[in-house]
Formats: C-alpha cells, sequence, structure tokens
C-alpha cells in the first residue's frame, strides 16, 4: 500500500513540479520574498527563510528526479529491448547492454564505430546490419558487386567483339 501512495505521489509531484503552473508558484514566491525584504529590513532570518525552504525543495526534488528518471530509463530501455527482439537481423547480443561495464560498453562502441564506417560504403543507404553480420554482409556485398561489374565488363567486351 505505502508503495502504490508513494508511486502515485512521485508520479503527480514529478508531472507537477514540470508544470507552468509550479514554476509560477514557485516565481511568485520568490518575488513576494525579495518584495518583502524591506519590511524584514534584510534581516538573517528573512535570508534563512527562502534559504532553507530552497534547500529543502532541492534535496526532495532531487530523489523525486531520480526516481523519474530511473523509471523513464528502465520505461526506454524495456522499449529498446522490445524492438531489437522483434527485429530478425538485430542482435540480440544488444538486449540488456545497461548492466556491462564501462570498459564492455566502449567495446560496443567502437563496434558501432566500425558499423558506420561500413555502411557509409554501402551503395544502398537502407541496408542495415547487426554487430554479428556487419563484416560478412558487407564483404558479401562487395564480393557480388565485384563479380556483377566482372560480369557486366565481360559483357561491353562480348558486344565489342561482335558487330
Amino acid at each position: 500500500m505505502a508503495k502504490n501512495v508513494f508511486e502515485k505521489f512521485s508520479n503527480w509531484a514529478t508531472k507537477f513540479t514540470g508544470s507552468q503552473a509550479a514554476f509560477i508558484g514557485a516565481t511568485s514566491i520568490v518575488v513576494i520574498w525579495a518584495v518583502s525584504g524591506p519590511i524584514f529590513n534584510y534581516s538573517e532570518t528573512w535570508q534563512l527563510v527562502i534559504n532553507t525552504g530552497t534547500t529543502i525543495i532541492t534535496f526532495l526534488m532531487v530523489f523525486l528526479i531520480q526516481k523519474a528518471q530511473n523509471k523513464d530509463s528502465k520505461a526506454i530501455q524495456i522499449k529498446l529491448n522490445e524492438m531489437i527482439a522483434a527485429h530478425e537481423k538485430a542482435s540480440n547480443r544488444i538486449v540488456d547492454i545497461e548492466d556491462l561495464t564501462e570498459k564492455e560498453l566502449d567495446q560496443l562502441h567502437h563496434f558501432y564505430e566500425r558499423l558506420a564506417k561500413l555502411s557509409k560504403e554501402d551503395e544502398d543507404i537502407h541496408t542495415s546490419h547487426s554487430i554479428d553480420a556487419a563484416q560478412r554482409n558487407h564483404d558479401y556485398k562487395n564480393d557480388f558487386l565485384k563479380t556483377k561489374h566482372e560480369e557486366w565488363l565481360q559483357r561491353k567486351k562480348q558486344e565489342k567483339k561482335e558487330p
């Protein structure tokens, strides 16, 4: 029950604090505080009120923001995993890579840089590769194109020989 209440509250708070009404409310509080400065002779207590209030709100907001980011990140990861799993040519090795170490992620990044270079060499911009198949597909296409080009050259030579 408490988890459900916290979940509902954090969802509401996250939406509210990102709203125009919350911004206007926060701005109003700061303006009221600033305008009240002369009334309180800009005392230390007057300054302490805004400092304490903003510190408490910031402290609590850090946890709400982190919770919202964790939830969003998890949802995005699940959606991406579903897309990877659903696509027949995508590498299933990529599912759940968020649990890899920084070094392992750097290795994958290197593979994708290589994949990008191979993709730039492709004539068809719609061609895609998985990590596992990138080099094999690239080599196959180059061999295929080379063979087709050689066949075309042979036909051209043949056409020149035949009057």
